[in-house]
């Protein structure tokens, strides 16, 4: 079933729901001792417990939107859960929002909103061939094992910028994985969703992207690690919507150029955004 309506609605509550456990999850890492033992500190709050559960909640939102629409309509509508955490920062912190985050949030929505309607995204192969799988999955994990290798032996700016981008580009194999789990769901329901090599391979990634994202919250400032996370997730998922999965947007000739204006916005906002939410 293809509902593009409930697509956006559902990407819109999942986006809503990161944002709530992102914003705990980040004032108890940064409230923990720094060192090896700040993600076990923070384990020991419930409400980091809380975060965490609504993270899941939030991926299974996420799921339902793209059982409903394609990943380059969903993605772009996730970006904006860095637009919900500014009011929820501002209520922890006891402030209203400055007029810098209410522009940037606007060009954040008018962007995402562009990339929407201008690209008008069309979905691909429910099933994509084992054989496009294969290359997209072993580039990433050499990629990214050699990253975190080199970030560990950087200093902390650098370590926590190159595993934010680790961190993002993982959730991205994540957001196309999530997809193919839900494409698998919704043509052979449980019973052939168990028997999916997708459906481990998610848990595996999502597994792996949790724990290196609070490696990357511990490894140095926030300003530093979150923009890169929030980069290296559209633009991950976005390339393998389009080599793996085979979606599309709709456009030709002088539209990619509103297309790029409208994908270079989003990524801007994005990086002002991340910085002005922590």
């Amino acid at each position: 079933m293809h509902s593009y309506v409930l697509a956006v609605l559902f990407a819109l509550a999942s986006a809503l729901t990161i944002a709530w456990g992102t914003v705990v999850r980040h004032r108890i890492v940064e409230s923990a001792p720094q060192g090896s033992s700040a993600i076990l500190v923070a384990m020991r709050r419930p409400l980091w417990w809380a975060g965490m559960s609504t993270a899941i909640i939030a991926y299974v939102l996420q799921v339902v939107a793209l059982g409903f629409g394609p990943l380059l309509i969903v993605q772009p509508v996730l970006v904006m859960s860095l637009m919900f955490t500014l009011p929820l920062s501002a209520m922890y912190e006891g402030r209203r929002i400055s007029r810098q985050e209410t522009f940037w949030s606007a060009m954040l929505t008018l962007s995402v909103t562009a990339l929407v309607l201008i690209g008008r995204p069309v979905g691909g192969e429910d099933h994509p061939p084992l054989e496009r799988w294969i290359p997209a999955l072993a580039v990433g994990i050499v990629v990214l094992t050699a990253m975190d290798r080199i970030a560990r032996r950087q200093i902390r700016r650098e370590r926590a910028l190159l595993q934010g981008l680790v961190t993002g580009a993982v959730f991205g194999y994540v957001a196309v994985l999530s997809k193919a789990v839900a494409d698998v769901f919704v043509a052979s329901g449980i019973p052939g969703l168990l028997t999916a090599w997708e459906l481990y391979a998610l848990i595996l990634a999502a597994s792996l992207g949790t724990w290196v994202q609070q490696n990357a919250f511990t490894a140095g400032a926030l300003r530093t690690s979150l923009p890169a996370m929030k980069i290296g997730e559209p633009i991950v998922a976005f390339a393998l919507g389009y080599l793996v999965l085979f979606e599309r947007f709709r456009v030709e000739g002088w539209e990619w150029g509103w297309m790029v204006v409208a994908f270079g916005m989003m990524i801007v906002s994005t990086v002002v955004l991340s910085r002005l939410s922590i």
